[in-house]
Protein backbone atom coordinates (compact mmCIF):
# COMPACT_ATOMS: atom_id res chain seq x y z
CA UNK A 1 0.00 0.00 0.00
CA UNK A 2 1.44 3.19 -0.99
CA UNK A 3 1.56 6.21 1.61
CA UNK A 4 -1.26 7.95 0.20
CA UNK A 5 -3.43 4.63 0.12
CA UNK A 6 -2.80 4.38 3.74
CA UNK A 7 -3.66 7.93 4.34
CA UNK A 8 -7.01 7.67 2.49
CA UNK A 9 -7.97 4.13 4.21
CA UNK A 10 -7.18 5.83 7.28
CA UNK A 11 -9.39 8.99 6.33
CA UNK A 12 -12.10 6.33 5.58
CA UNK A 13 -12.16 4.93 8.66
CA UNK A 14 -12.23 8.76 10.39
CA UNK A 15 -15.06 9.58 8.37
CA UNK A 16 -17.14 6.56 9.14
CA UNK A 17 -16.55 7.49 13.40
CA UNK A 18 -17.65 11.10 12.62
CA UNK A 19 -21.18 9.34 11.35
CA UNK A 20 -20.59 6.37 14.04
CA UNK A 21 -20.22 9.22 16.73
CA UNK A 22 -23.68 10.94 15.49
CA UNK A 23 -25.32 7.77 15.34
CA UNK A 24 -24.54 6.98 18.62
CA UNK A 25 -25.90 10.36 19.61
CA UNK A 26 -29.15 9.57 18.15
CA UNK A 27 -29.64 6.40 19.83
CA UNK A 28 -28.60 7.76 23.10
CA UNK A 29 -31.67 10.36 22.72
CA UNK A 30 -33.96 7.69 21.85
CA UNK A 31 -32.83 5.52 24.31
CA UNK A 32 -33.19 8.35 27.03
CA UNK A 33 -33.81 6.84 30.65
CA UNK A 34 -32.97 3.38 30.13
CA UNK A 35 -30.46 1.18 30.38
CA UNK A 36 -29.97 1.04 26.97
CA UNK A 37 -28.98 4.81 27.18
CA UNK A 38 -25.88 3.77 29.39
CA UNK A 39 -24.62 1.23 27.51
CA UNK A 40 -24.21 3.34 24.29
CA UNK A 41 -23.14 6.38 26.09
CA UNK A 42 -20.03 3.82 27.11
CA UNK A 43 -19.78 2.97 23.49
CA UNK A 44 -19.83 6.46 22.03
CA UNK A 45 -16.81 7.00 24.84
CA UNK A 46 -15.10 4.21 22.87
CA UNK A 47 -15.47 5.15 19.72
CA UNK A 48 -14.43 8.89 20.72
CA UNK A 49 -10.85 7.36 21.49
CA UNK A 50 -10.46 4.91 18.83
CA UNK A 51 -11.47 8.21 16.41
CA UNK A 52 -8.55 9.89 18.60
CA UNK A 53 -6.53 6.98 18.04
CA UNK A 54 -7.50 7.11 13.97
CA UNK A 55 -6.27 10.80 14.16
CA UNK A 56 -2.90 10.24 15.56
CA UNK A 57 -2.13 7.47 13.79
CA UNK A 58 -3.41 9.61 10.60
CA UNK A 59 -0.61 12.66 11.40
CA UNK A 60 1.77 9.81 12.36
CA UNK A 61 2.02 8.34 8.69
CA UNK A 62 2.41 12.24 7.49
CA UNK A 63 -1.78 12.55 6.33
CA UNK A 64 -4.11 15.55 7.01
CA UNK A 65 -7.33 14.98 7.65
CA UNK A 66 -10.21 15.08 5.15
CA UNK A 67 -12.84 17.64 6.21
CA UNK A 68 -14.49 16.55 2.62
CA UNK A 69 -14.68 13.05 3.66
CA UNK A 70 -16.00 13.96 7.59
CA UNK A 71 -18.56 16.22 5.97
CA UNK A 72 -20.17 13.51 3.55
CA UNK A 73 -20.04 10.73 6.36
CA UNK A 74 -21.63 13.09 8.65
CA UNK A 75 -24.32 14.40 5.77
CA UNK A 76 -24.95 10.25 5.11
CA UNK A 77 -25.74 9.65 8.63
CA UNK A 78 -28.36 12.66 8.66
CA UNK A 79 -29.69 11.14 5.54
CA UNK A 80 -29.76 7.83 7.00
CA UNK A 81 -31.90 9.31 10.23
CA UNK A 82 -34.11 10.60 7.78
CA UNK A 83 -34.81 7.14 6.01
CA UNK A 84 -34.88 5.62 9.07
CA UNK A 85 -37.82 8.00 10.33
CA UNK A 86 -39.59 7.69 7.03
CA UNK A 87 -39.77 3.98 7.40
CA UNK A 88 -41.08 3.61 11.02
CA UNK A 89 -42.97 7.01 11.99
CA UNK A 90 -44.88 5.47 14.75
CA UNK A 91 -43.46 3.60 17.49
CA UNK A 92 -39.83 3.88 16.59
CA UNK A 93 -38.71 0.19 16.76
CA UNK A 94 -37.58 -0.52 14.05
CA UNK A 95 -35.72 2.65 13.56
CA UNK A 96 -34.31 1.61 16.81
CA UNK A 97 -33.03 -2.05 15.52
CA UNK A 98 -32.15 -0.58 12.17
CA UNK A 99 -30.06 2.26 13.80
CA UNK A 100 -28.47 -0.38 16.05
CA UNK A 101 -27.71 -2.63 12.92
CA UNK A 102 -25.99 -0.22 11.07
CA UNK A 103 -24.19 0.82 14.28
CA UNK A 104 -22.75 -2.97 14.59
CA UNK A 105 -22.11 -3.38 10.71
CA UNK A 106 -19.73 0.03 11.26
CA UNK A 107 -18.03 -1.35 14.34
CA UNK A 108 -17.47 -4.76 12.83
CA UNK A 109 -15.69 -2.41 9.75
CA UNK A 110 -13.58 -0.71 12.93
CA UNK A 111 -12.28 -4.61 13.88
CA UNK A 112 -11.61 -5.18 10.41
CA UNK A 113 -9.33 -1.94 10.01
CA UNK A 114 -7.46 -2.77 13.22
CA UNK A 115 -7.28 -6.37 12.00
CA UNK A 116 -5.51 -4.86 8.63
CA UNK A 117 -3.43 -2.31 9.93
CA UNK A 118 -1.92 -5.09 12.81
CA UNK A 119 -0.87 -7.10 9.63
CA UNK A 120 0.33 -4.40 7.43
CA UNK A 121 1.98 -2.90 10.52
CA UNK A 122 5.43 -5.08 9.73
CA UNK A 123 5.74 -2.50 6.60
CA UNK A 124 4.89 0.60 8.34
CA UNK A 125 7.38 1.49 10.58
CA UNK A 126 5.27 4.76 12.17
CA UNK A 127 2.62 2.36 13.54
CA UNK A 128 4.77 -0.91 14.38
CA UNK A 129 4.49 0.03 17.84
CA UNK A 130 0.37 0.44 17.98
CA UNK A 131 -1.13 -2.27 19.68
CA UNK A 132 -3.49 -3.06 17.24
CA UNK A 133 -4.89 -6.61 18.92
CA UNK A 134 -6.16 -5.17 21.74
CA UNK A 135 -8.07 -2.21 19.49
CA UNK A 136 -9.66 -5.10 17.54
CA UNK A 137 -10.55 -6.98 20.72
CA UNK A 138 -12.08 -3.96 22.38
CA UNK A 139 -14.24 -3.38 18.89
CA UNK A 140 -16.07 -6.40 19.18
CA UNK A 141 -16.54 -5.90 22.45
CA UNK A 142 -18.29 -3.09 21.27
CA UNK A 143 -19.87 -5.29 18.84
CA UNK A 144 -21.61 -7.92 21.36
CA UNK A 145 -22.59 -4.95 23.39
CA UNK A 146 -24.22 -2.79 20.76
CA UNK A 147 -25.61 -6.37 19.16
CA UNK A 148 -27.43 -7.83 22.63
CA UNK A 149 -29.17 -4.07 22.31
CA UNK A 150 -29.74 -4.82 19.01
CA UNK A 151 -31.19 -8.33 19.65
CA UNK A 152 -33.26 -6.97 22.62
CA UNK A 153 -35.06 -4.55 20.41
CA UNK A 154 -35.79 -7.39 17.65
CA UNK A 155 -38.56 -8.59 19.11
CA UNK A 156 -40.46 -5.58 19.44
CA UNK A 157 -39.46 -4.08 15.89
CA UNK A 158 -40.66 -7.13 14.41
CA UNK A 159 -43.91 -8.89 15.96
CA UNK A 160 -47.29 -8.61 13.75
Amino acid sequence: MSREGLITYLNDHLAGSVAALELLDHLIRLQSGTAGERALEAVRTEVEEDQQKLQSLLHEVGGKESRVRQAAAWLTEKLGQAKLRLDDPGSGGLQLLEALEALALGIQGKAALWRALAVASAHLSPVRQQDFAALEARAQDQFRRVDRLRLQTAPVALSL
